[in-house]
């Protein structure tokens, strides 16, 4: 019987989703699923993705994580954490078979770890800690992360660009690639690193004072946010090799 996109799937099918699950997803169990298949997942769960090609993560509209019905899907579990490999071995790569980016929706409060290869990870609405690489791609996330927990996200041939992140602190990093972070809430500290590109940290305007290391050997450096009487809870590090480095406050509210 052919599984049923997630898009239709029934509150019936939902509800059933949430049932304990003692025969399919005991610790250590796994098997392919039904495409689409929601899975539990409360605040504190984990949830770790991997894949050989990109990534799209979105938010869920419920209690489950809800996978693109165009690939293949094995999970296992174990306590808090459930792991999720994705893969398209029996399918045709492309927009009629498998997608080079599928999506998996998160709900809100899981925790979220993501590695992928041959494709960039877009992230976007997920309010969730964040543990985001890929190899030859970028990573993009935008209104995404909770500003209790840590967001980190690393490339090796790509950039990172990240706008409107909440995060407790924020670690972005690449090789070959520009780092581009903008905070919607304070963070404690901003670890960011390349080194062919630069980088670029914004955080939000009403942000204190911080200790900040801005270095590059061949660009500018420019701090403009305040240092003066910061504490050791609010740091930055911002480094590169070949490029500009800057760091700043945003504009207050109707100001540009």
């Amino acid at each position: 019987m052919k599984a049923m996109p997630a898009r239709r799937l029934t509150r019936l099918m939902m509800v059933l989703a949430l049932l304990p699950l003692a025969g399919a997803c005991s610790d250590d169990d796994g098997g392919h699923q039904a495409a689409g298949t929601f899975r539990t997942a409360g605040s504190g769960d984990r949830v770790v993705i991997a894949t050989d090609n990109g990534l799209r993560l979105r938010p869920a509209d419920g209690p489950g994580v809800t996978v693109d019905d165009r690939v293949d899907e094995r999970w296992s579990h174990r306590g808090k954490v459930w792991t999720l490999d994705l893969s398209c071995a029996d399918r045709t790569t492309g927009d009629e078979g498998c997608p080079r980016m599928p999506y998996v929706e998160i709900p809100d409060g899981v925790s979220v770890t993501a590695t992928a290869r041959n494709a960039g990870v877009d992230v976007a609405g997920v309010a969730a800690a964040l543990d985001i690489t890929t190899v030859n791609g970028d990573v993009t996330v935008t209104r995404s992360g909770r500003d209790d927990a840590d967001v980190r996200l690393s490339t090796r041939n790509g950039s990172v660009r990240a706008t409107s992140v909440a995060a407790q602190r924020v670690h972005a990093a690449t090789t070959n690639g520009d780092v581009v972070v903008g905070c919607a809430a304070v963070p404690s500290g901003v670890s960011a690193a390349t080194v062919n590109g630069s980088v670029d940290v914004t955080v939000p305007h009403d942000s204190p004072p911080y200790r900040v290391t801005a270095a590059t050997d061949n660009g500018r450096a420019t701090v403009a946010v305040p240092a003066q009487r910061a504490d050791r809870n609010h740091t930055m590090t911002l480094t590169t090799v070949n490029g500009d480095v800057d760091a700043r406050r945003a504009a207050p509210a109707g100001k540009s």
